[in-house]
Parts: structure tokens; C-alpha cells; sequence
């Protein structure tokens, strides 16, 4: 029962894939990004995630995006939301990275991918956004991820071997060594700053199957 519904989960509307082959994809290219709902993204990231499986639902204005194949399956789920560090910009224009968990079986270099697809849909989306922030745990990753996105690492959180940056969260989200990373968004021009991207059909088909 449990790997049905882990399956199910994968699974996205049918009519989004009407143009889809079937076929499970075999590189990154053949993946499509979209925005998605966090009951969905928290359902994924349960899935995949293999030190945060558990997200609450109550980040604060939240943004999840997902990447999907012709397959009609899932294969990566990310959620941003404002800085948790509380010495980071807290006026809109920084986003951390909370999550960021990629199906086991999904295309080679579907992280970066996404990451680079990632800041270009803020930068089109938020054009308040001027920064994005994520953490690298440096026990189970080395950054090639965010290298190859074009990312920048900034600096390693104080605290050394057990810092964790909030207080009394539990051992699971406790990270011994982590890595800042960051990347700059170019600004946008005036002209395009007061007109938001019109949503695909693909986005509204995904937000209309996979709510909050």
C-alpha cells in the first residue's frame, strides 16, 4: 500500500502529458519546470529527500516548482521561501532554498538543471528577488550542483560540528559542516518590471491538479 501511494505521488494529471511519448527520460533535456502546489511538494520531498524528508506546511510564502518528463512522472521537487537566518534580508529581496530532493532514478544532471531554470523563472516571476541563497551539506555533497549553475560559494555558518542554525530543532535537521551558496539575479529592466509572465497552459494544468 505504501509503494502504491509513493508511486501515486509521482504522478502528475494526465492532460498535462498529452504531448508526452510515454517514454521515461533518459537526459535532463527532456524535462519540463513548472510551479507546483506545497502539499504536492511536500508529499515529493518526503519521497526523495534523504537528510529533510519532512517539511512543515507552514513556510512562509512559499514557491515550489517541480520537473516532470514525458512520462508523466515527477523526477524533482524544489520549495523556496524567504531566509530562515534572520541576518539575511527579510525584505523580499533574498530567497533560500529549502528543498531541493531529485528522484533516484531522474536524468543525470537534473539538479542543475533545474537550479539554473530556477533563477531564471524568479527573475521573470519576482523581480524584486535580486539574490538566491541555498545550503550545501558538505557531509553527503560536494556543490558540483551549484557549480554548474553558476553559483557562488559565500561562506561556511559559524558554529562548526553540530551548529545548527535554529534553536532547539530536532537531530534530523542538524547539520555538522554547511556551505552557503549564492546567486546573484541581473536586474530587471523598468519596462518589464511591471509586467508578470503570463502563465503556460502547463503551469495552470499543474496548479489546478496539484493544490495546496
Amino acid at each position: 500500500m505504501a509503494d502504491t501511494r509513493a508511486e501515486g505521488d509521482r504522478v502528475a494529471h494526465p492532460l498535462f502529458h498529452a504531448g508526452g511519448d510515454g517514454s521515461q527520460p533518459i537526459s535532463a533535456l527532456q524535462l519540463h519546470f513548472a510551479p507546483i502546489g506545497l502539499a504536492a511538494a511536500r508529499r515529493l520531498n518526503l519521497l526523495w529527500h534523504s537528510r529533510l524528508p519532512v517539511l512543515g506546511h507552514k513556510v512562509p510564502d512559499w514557491v515550489c516548482y517541480a520537473a516532470e518528463g514525458p512520462d508523466g512522472l515527477f523526477y524533482a521537487v524544489a520549495v523556496w521561501s524567504p531566509p530562515v537566518a534572520r541576518h539575511l534580508p527579510q525584505d523580499g529581496t533574498c530567497r533560500e532554498l529549502r528543498r531541493l530532493a531529485i528522484a533516484p532514478d531522474a536524468p543525470r544532471n537534473t539538479a542543475s538543471r533545474m537550479l539554473g531554470w530556477m533563477a531564471r523563472e524568479v527573475n521573470k516571476s519576482r523581480p524584486e528577488v535580486t539574490r538566491l541563497i541555498s545550503y550545501q551539506d558538505r557531509e553527503t555533497h560536494t556543490g558540483a550542483i551549484y557549480r554548474a549553475a553558476g553559483w557562488v560559494p559565500h561562506s561556511t555558518p559559524r558554529g562548526g560540528p553540530g551548529w545548527s542554525s535554529r534553536r532547539g530543532r530536532g537531530v534530523a535537521a542538524r547539520v555538522r559542516s554547511k556551505i552557503r551558496w549564492e546567486k546573484a539575479l541581473p536586474p530587471r529592466t523598468a519596462a518589464n518590471k511591471g509586467k508578470p509572465p503570463r502563465p503556460t497552459w502547463r503551469q495552470l494544468t499543474l496548479l489546478a491538479f496539484w493544490p495546496d
